[in-house]
């Protein structure tokens, strides 16, 4: 099965979309690349190609895991299967 979003491990708070046209109440399938494993999630809002959909609930404060790296924090509140973008994410370099 074609991944809809990948991960790098099971500690990555994101996943990136991989493909295009994701709508709210899409179940999508979440490849793990360290491990080869699959698991689903559903989408919650239209995740763009290429953006982030949020693998974990997320406070305000949290930060962000990507492909094992830290990306970012988060400065709104969202739920596992959100899309994850500037308006609830920012930089910790400024």
């Amino acid at each position: 099965m074609k991944p809809d979003i990948v991960i790098h491990d099971t500690t990555d708070s994101v996943g990136v979309a991989v493909v295009e046209g994701i709508e709210e109440g899409q179940e999508l399938s979440v490849w793990i690349m360290d491990t080869n494993e699959t698991k689903s999630i559903v989408a919650k809002d239209a995740i763009p190609l290429g953006h982030k959909i949020a693998m974990v609930d997320l406070a305000e404060g949290d930060t962000l895991i990507k492909y094992g790296y830290d990306i970012g924090k988060v400065v709104e509140a969202c739920g596992t299967g959100h899309h994850v973008h500037v308006h609830n994410v920012k930089t910790k370099k400024w």
